[in-house]
């Protein structure tokens, strides 16, 4: 049981991850201020630096780690793309990066619960990832 609970976290990391990574790299190219930029390429690193974490665990596992859900990740692109379309600013970009954190706090915190029999190891890489989540939602919080 916890070995199971362990690695069904670590892949809903793994996908959220890839999931936050994608919409960063969506969104980034479009921010006109410095500082936005800045939070958005540091949440990117912390991002990929758990998520070097997570493949190691992974791979001690012998498991492939999960992919965001294609219907979600389709969804989220659209909407982006069509956000951004219509207002292509800073405001527009804090606003959809916060409800992808929201989401993603929302969703990890499920799983924490769900998968209450993992390792602490991997309950602490969810925490540090809902951190991260939220620390971004607060730091972009001035461009809403």
């Amino acid at each position: 049981m916890i070995e199971s609970d362990t690695i069904k976290l670590l892949r809903e990391c793994d996908a959220g991850i890839k999931m936050g990574v994608t919409s960063i790299d969506e969104v980034l190219p479009y921010a006109k201020s410095d500082i936005l930029k800045q939070y958005l390429s540091k949440c990117k690193k912390e991002h990929e630096k758990l998520k070097d974490e997570i493949n190691k665990l992974l791979d001690k596992y012998k498991d492939d780690g999960k992919n965001p859900n294609p219907m979600a990740k389709g969804m989220s692109f659209m909407k982006t793309s069509v956000k951004l379309a219509m207002h292509e600013s800073d405001h527009t970009i804090a606003d959809l990066m916060t409800d992808g954190c929201n989401m993603g706090v929302k969703s990890l915190n499920r799983y924490l619960n769900q998968y209450e029999a993992a390792d602490e190891v991997s309950k602490d890489i969810t925490k540090r990832l809902i951190n991260l989540e939220e620390k971004l939602a607060i730091d972009i919080r001035g461009f809403l």
